[in-house]
């Protein structure tokens, strides 16, 4: 159902599955922030779509920590609140571990790590004035099962689940709940340059036989942000079409 009144900042919003949970979020009457690098087509749209009134853009690097705290600062002092926090910007750093280069070790610990850390501890500052908020961490089937080639990669969104726990506790009697979203394989840019015989392999290996659609995830996400998702907490919602089972 709409909540009208209620802000939803969302990273990494300006494509792919980030961009499906924006207009998600608008379709159920949020005012909705994000940030990401560039003014993808995506934005630019959005931009133009008379949304502007519920709808907030910043350019702004995951990397930069000053840069994170100030944009939750003027979307939470603008708007007087903050209800729900999307941590879903992400990069796949793929790679074997003895060869790869510190610097892109260090730089997807930033972005898919330390950046949910900082938006989630300015975030919940507000959620704790309020006494309510729900905080969602887009993990990955990564973090379960190991796959060469993506150490550093299923490392942070590991430490995301183990986040989304120890938050769930720190801020559970504050009315905050806290989860993450496992997606699987699924239609999204990370899996666009994979050769046709790995996607059917993957395809073979699921038990549903198929890839995810974006808005199978996005729905994921949303329906843990909902009041149909009221007690749940702690939680790694894992939507795989069982290739984990």
């Amino acid at each position: 159902m709409p909540r009208a009144g209620r802000v939803a900042l969302v990273s990494g919003g300006s494509r792919g599955l980030g961009a499906e949970l924006v207009s998600g979020f608008l379709e159920r009457q949020y005012w909705v922030a994000t940030l990401s690098r560039t003014k993808t087509p995506f934005i630019t749209n959005m931009l133009r779509a008379g949304k502007r009134r519920n709808f907030h853009w910043s350019a702004v690097d995951g990397r930069d920590h000053e840069a994170l705290r100030a944009f939750v600062k003027k979307v939470g002092e603008r708007l007087g609140r903050i209800d729900v926090l999307v941590n879903n910007a992400g990069i796949a750093t793929e790679g074997i571990l003895p060869i790869m280069r510190t610097r892109d070790i260090v730089e997807a610990i930033d972005v898919n790590l330390t950046a949910a850390l900082v938006l989630a501890q300015a975030c919940s500052r507000f959620m704790l004035r309020q006494g309510s908020g729900c905080i969602v961490n887009v993990s990955s089937v990564h973090a379960i099962r190991g796959h060469a080639g993506v150490g550093v990669y299923s490392a942070t969104k590991a430490a995301l689940d183990g986040l989304t726990r120890s938050l769930a506790r720190e801020l559970g009697p504050r009315q905050i709940r806290v989860n993450s979203v496992a997606p699987g394989y699924f239609d999204s840019d990370m899996v666009s340059d994979m050769p046709e015989e790995q996607k059917q392999r993957i395809a073979r290996r699921t038990p549903l036989g198929r890839f995810a659609s974006i808005d199978e995830i996005a729905n994921a996400v949303h329906f843990l942000t909902s009041d149909q998702a009221s007690f749940i907490t702690g939680h790694i919602l894992v939507v795989d079409g069982g290739i984990t089972c």
